[in-house]
């Protein structure tokens, strides 16, 4: 059988094409340059050595430049010797559902192209990741090893392939090559049926009981219509911003009560939806209301736990359950109380990965409105949505009311994230450097009502493959319940974000009923002030708190 022409390209290094917690993120004009895309995608296959024939798996959130991106990137995977490549049709698969056609189909990788929920459009962000044949994201080690082949090589190769037709399902051979196109939301959706009960939840909706669901014109538009409506009988008019467009029409698709405010004012109108719920770009965040109700993630994830085995997919429990550090330790009380392992990671997916993998775990959860389980190596939000809608309607109270009773018997975890937006990315690091040498000095003593019981610079040692993490964020755990933690944030493509999280655990009556705000406002001064917030950065209140 004839292949298709090679051609091996000169080009010198991109310095910038480090990967982060989720890939390479930059803006649409850094990865439309000539050759960065064949470049970032080269020191990929020189790193992962694919062995020839492979299949790949490539889709992504339909943000502006994902076409263009998808036709270059599979030139370079055939030249680097795979000979088989699955798609999302229209260049579309949610992140979670990539994560479940990888192992669905035992790929030997796949590629997402995704910067999850920052803002799209020619202007915007774009970013790409890689898989593992796992379905999850590329570890530390290797990400390390990628960037350090990007800045030696010289050249990437490519095939001389035609323009592929991702518009239609079927099937594509040339010379060597098979490209198919597949519908993007089938597997996913008879994965999650095999999940949860889709009779139980479709009696509930017929009861009379309403949905809300915000898709923010990103990938989860096509997977609401057709699992929600289509298969679970909700009113189409149950959808907002269900069509993906390039620039997801000027929203800022993040599930988030700043970027869904319109969500959240419907959850307090009069008449509100028995559940409301929003994703991001790429479909692996979640956001989830009641009426009168911001749930938050953190509570979100414990509930789940305290209620795993009364969904048909779990009903034999889990074996252990992670959190990310930031994220509150509202969950590590459920498991305590089942007698779980509770693992706490630094924050990045690919930290349960191994965990899942190993069996160690059966649901994660971070306080960046994700959540998951086994049955992907991604945060998967529409399954959190169906998660929720499964446990309403088994469980006959509203949303509140769950969460009501969840703190009575378990305690609250006032939470809340004060993010601080520094311009320049210098000054943000100079803090975390005099926050760390702060650290001896304040174990021990007594700022807030709490002896703080921990200073440290969270460091993690994988119980899986032994490998570590340094310096993931600053912790103060206090005697009296409370937490802050500090760091920046890794997903952006410009300066840098700080991110305080505040945290408090209380039990009596009188303070669960308290607003966040009011149980949180002295120990975000107190964190500003520890850090000398408005020294390093000139900001004197937070950017944001969410």
């Amino acid at each position: 059988m004839s292949t298709l022409d090679i051609t091996d390209v000169s080009f010198p290094p991109y310095v910038d094409q480090r990967p982060g917690t989720a890939g390479l993120r930059k803006k649409v004009s850094v990865f439309s340059q000539p050759h960065y895309v064949e470049m970032f995608t080269q020191a990929v296959f020189s790193t992962l050595k694919l062995p020839a024939g492979s299949r790949l798996v490539i889709g992504g959130d339909g943000r502006y430049f994902n076409s263009e991106a998808i036709q270059r990137l599979m030139a370079v995977a055939v030249a680097n010797g795979v000979s088989e490549i699955i798609v999302g049709q229209h260049g579309l698969l949610s992140t979670p559902a990539a994560s479940h056609l990888i192992r669905l189909r035992h790929a030997a990788a796949g590629f997402i192209l995704t910067a999850s929920h920052n803002p799209g459009g020619p202007s915007g962000d774009f970013g790409l990741k890689f898989n593992t044949p796992t379905g999850g994201q590329a570890p530390e080690h290797v990400t390390d090893e990628v960037f350090r082949i990007s800045q030696q090589q010289t050249g990437y190769r490519r095939a001389d392939l035609p323009h592929v037709d991702l518009s239609r399902t079927g099937i594509t051979r040339l010379a060597g090559l098979v490209v198919e196109v597949v519908d993007p939301v089938a597997d996913y959706a008879v994965l999650m049926e095999s999940l949860f009960d889709f009779q139980r939840i479709a009696d509930w909706l017929r009861a009379g009981h309403r949905i809300r669901f915000d898709a923010m014109h990103a990938v989860t538009g096509p997977y609401a219509r057709r699992i929600l409506v289509e298969r679970l009988g909700a009113p189409l008019d149950s959808l907002r911003h269900a069509e993906p467009l390039p620039d997801f029409g000027g929203l800022h698709p993040d599930p988030n009560p700043i970027d869904a405010a319109g969500l959240v004012a419907e959850s307090r109108g009069a008449g509100a939806p028995d559940l409301l719920a929003a994703s991001d770009g790429d479909g692996d965040r979640n956001m989830i209301l009641g009426p009168d109700t911001f749930l938050s993630p953190c509570d979100s994830v414990a509930v789940m736990l305290a209620n795993v085995t009364r969904i048909p997919g779990y009903r034999e429990g889990v074996p252990g359950v992670a959190r990310s550090m930031p994220t509150s330790r509202a969950l590590d009380v459920v498991a305590a109380s089942l007698g779980l392992p509770c693992y706490e990671t630094p924050t990045g997916w690919r930290f349960f990965c191994n965990l899942l993998e190993a069996g160690r775990i059966g649901l994660c959860g971070e306080e960046s409105f994700g959540t998951s389980s086994a049955h992907c190596r991604e945060k998967d939000g529409l399954w959190a949505v169906l998660f929720w809608l499964n446990l309403l309607a088994v469980d006959g109270r509203s949303l509140p009311g769950i969460l009501r009773d969840h703190w009575a018997r378990f305690g609250r975890h006032h939470y809340q994230r004060w993010d601080y937006v520094v311009p320049d990315a210098g000054r943000a690091n100079e803090l975390m450097e005099a926050l760390r040498r702060l650290l001896p000095a304040l174990q021990g003593t007594n700022p807030a009502g709490g002896i703080i019981d921990t200073a440290d610079d969270f460091h993690y040692r994988d119980p899986v493959d032994a490998s570590e993490s340094a310096h993931q964020g600053v912790r103060l755990i206090f005697s009296n319940g409370a937490r802050i933690v500090y760091r920046l944030s890794g997903t952006g493509t410009a300066g840098a974000t700080l991110r305080v999280y505040l945290e408090r655990h209380v039990t009596l009556p009188g303070e669960i009923v308290l607003s966040t705000p009011a149980a949180l406002t002295p120990l975000g001064e107190l964190a500003a002030q520890i850090a000398r917030i408005a020294h390093h950065t000139g900001l004197s209140a937070p950017t944001g708190m969410i």
